[in-house]
């Protein structure tokens, strides 16, 4: 299915994947979602992913996923570019998810291959052929395996890509080596698709190498930072481009302080510690059964931030949840 390519170019820069407030009773934080929200899109982005990994959309009711879309939305009234997650455990779930949404005015879909009930390479491509079938909008294929457990064939993507399914791949497989060999692929096809990696440290060699972008969620954190090193790198800037990843790596080194928990709740649990201790959030609220970081873990995520700038050195530390 043809689309306008300047449509399509659209989606390039900074794109972070929205992380959501919640208040202590685990509904919808409307204040600090809409702070966070004009604190990026004053700080340049280019675009924001909503219901997306960092955005627990795993961990949403169908119900719990309008409300938070509605709400961004509302807020974000047309500034920017808008993907939406549609990310479920099967074909004509997430073709439901994507029909659920289809007269909201968003930008793009962001689908994973399935997942639980895993299958191979000719299921994957289907999957993404099937989901064409029933949507007019640009299609991204998020790459996740550490999520999904199933890595996506870069082949497949370069196909899907020349035959009009997808128009970018948001890629946060980790595996750069796959990914640059893709952009070169794609360069040598006449760029059919728009690459973002959603790996924050190494942004600085994605860019380098011919990446279109960047979805980023420590950008949540730092959106600033994420759009000085894209200017940087449009300007060709590269010493600027590696110092501010230096910052950007550092500040991301939050989530290896974390000791209470692992995965999902060190990732995003640090970066909504950060926001709270930041004063964007009201608190640092995770879904269930994830729980708030606390106690020590709390204080190694406020050294890094005073450390990298982010909030003042004599600032205090917020222990109303501190248990």
């Amino acid at each position: 299915m043809p689309m306008n390519d300047q449509d399509i170019k659209r989606f390039s820069g900074v794109i972070p994947p929205v992380i959501i407030p919640l208040k202590g009773d685990r509904s919808l934080d409307r204040e600090a979602f809409e702070k966070s929200i004009n604190r990026m899109i004053d700080g340049g982005v280019t675009g924001l992913f909503f219901l997306g990994s960092s955005g627990e959309v795993v961990f949403l009711t169908d119900e719990q996923r309008l409300e938070v879309l509605e709400t961004a939305i509302e807020i974000v009234k047309g500034r920017v570019p808008v993907l939406v997650g549609v990310i479920d455990m099967e074909t004509m779930r997430v073709i439901e998810q994507a029909k659920r949404i289809s007269d909201l005015p968003i930008d793009a879909l962001v689908a994973t291959a399935p997942f639980y009930a895993l299958g191979g390479p000719h299921e994957n491509e289907r999957h993404f052929r099937q989901i064409r079938e029933h949507t007019d909008l640009p299609l991204f294929a998020y790459d996740l395996p550490v999520s999904v457990h199933t890595k996506l064939d870069p082949e497949m993507l370069l196909r899907l890509g020349k035959d009009g399914v997808i128009q970018g791949v948001k890629d946060s497989s980790g595996d750069d080596v796959q990914f640059r060999w893709l952009v070169l692929e794609n360069e040598d096809a006449g760029h059919p698709l728009q690459l973002l990696t959603g790996h924050e440290v190494v942004v600085d060699g994605a860019l380098l190498g011919g990446a279109d972008g960047s979805v980023p969620g420590l950008a949540n954190i730092d959106p600033h930072a994420y759009v000085e090193q894209w200017n940087a790198a449009q300007a060709g800037d590269w010493k600027k481009v590696s110092k501010i990843q230096d910052h950007l790596a550092r500040l991301m080194m939050m989530t290896r302080k974390v000791t209470a928990t692992v995965g999902f709740g060190a990732g995003v649990g640090a970066f909504k510690t950060a926001l709270w201790q930041m004063g964007v959030f009201n608190t640092n609220q995770m879904r269930e059964p994830v729980q708030a970081l606390q106690g020590e873990d709390v204080r190694s995520i406020v050294h890094v931030l005073r450390a990298e700038g982010m909030v003042p050195t004599d600032s205090m530390i917020n222990f109303d949840w501190d248990c």
